[in-house]
């Protein structure tokens, strides 16, 4: 992990640093079938995920970030990670692995990797739901 600290100054890794000057996937996906937000309550952040789903793999992923730079850099990674992904494959994805993708966030930031995991969680179940009904 390429994660220091000094009293008043977080460094975060190049990769983060990129995928804060450089967001993937950014903003809305107009044929996305599945589409979740999530906020997290304690400091307010919002990640908007919109994945298109079909054949039980993600072909498109998006998102858009309201909150810290950690919160835009996580919906970042995840959209990129996401695409190409089966369903069971994204629900395996874990916060560490986000954090690890990123080149490790501290303690104090990794809110903001759990909170797209929860995204991502919700905008699958929608996407089940959706297709549970279509099937009835």
């Amino acid at each position: 992990m390429v994660l220091t600290s000094t009293p008043n100054k977080l460094s975060y890794s190049e990769t983060f640093k990129d995928h804060l000057a450089n967001p993937r996937n950014a903003g809305e996906l107009s044929d996305a079938n599945a589409v979740a937000e999530e906020t997290n309550p304690v400091c307010g952040d919002r990640l908007r995920l919109s994945l298109r789903i079909h054949d039980d793999r993600i072909e498109a992923a998006r998102f858009l970030a309201y909150g810290c730079p950690p919160t835009l850099a996580c919906g970042s990674v995840l959209a990129e990670m996401l695409e190409g992904m089966s369903i069971g494959e994204a629900m395996k994805l874990t916060r560490n692995q986000l954090a690890e993708a990123l080149g490790g966030l501290s303690p104090q930031k990794r809110h903001a990797a759990a909170l797209a995991v929860e995204t991502l969680r919700s905008a699958i179940e929608i996407a089940n739901q959706a297709e549970a009904l279509r099937i009835n």
